[in-house]
């Protein structure tokens, strides 16, 4: 059994009391490991609390649960701070684990932007607990962005690959 299964299991019940009550954020310290899961609301103020001001925020994606982590700015083209930003279709990993884009280190991608996919088309890899799964697309269209990264842990639920739908 993997090592991680455990503390997979724990971020994703985390996520759950964050998606069902009205906390925002939960701080989880074991000597020198400390997790911190937000949820998307929280992620959205904490991005704003920590742009400079006159500054674009800096946007932020959820990796380790709802775990903050910080990226590049966001676009001119943007929407205003507070503004919420439309919501993209995008293939969703059924499963928590490491997220893989090839089959194999050194191989090409599955998929890559601009790319059209279709549904039942594999588009990565996650393994978990030892694990290979292979995660089909459930959209059809082209690639706007890959949000995953690979060898990354990723979140069930969360967003692998935006698709403008054709």
């Amino acid at each position: 059994m993997d090592d991680n299964a455990p503390l997979l299991a724990l971020i994703d019940q985390l996520a759950a009391i964050l998606d069902k009550g009205e906390l925002g954020e939960l701080e989880l310290q074991a000597g020198g490991t400390t997790i911190v899961v937000r949820s998307q609301a929280a992620l959205e103020r904490h991005a704003l609390a920590v742009s400079a001001p006159g500054e674009a925020p800096v946007a932020e994606a959820p990796a380790v649960g709802g775990t903050s982590v910080s990226g590049p700015s966001a676009p001119a083209d943007a929407p205003a701070p507070g503004t919420p930003a439309p919501v993209k279709p995008a293939i969703k990993a059924p499963l928590t684990g490491i997220y893989y884009g090839a089959p194999s280190p050194g191989a090409t991608p599955y998929v890559a932007v601009g790319d059209h996919v279709q549904v039942g088309q594999i588009i990565g890899l996650i393994e978990a607990m030892k694990l290979f799964n292979e995660i089909k697309s459930d959209l059809s269209g082209r690639v706007t962005r890959i949000c995953a990264e690979n060898g990354q842990l990723v979140k069930a639920k969360q967003s692998l690959i935006e698709v403008e739908r054709a």
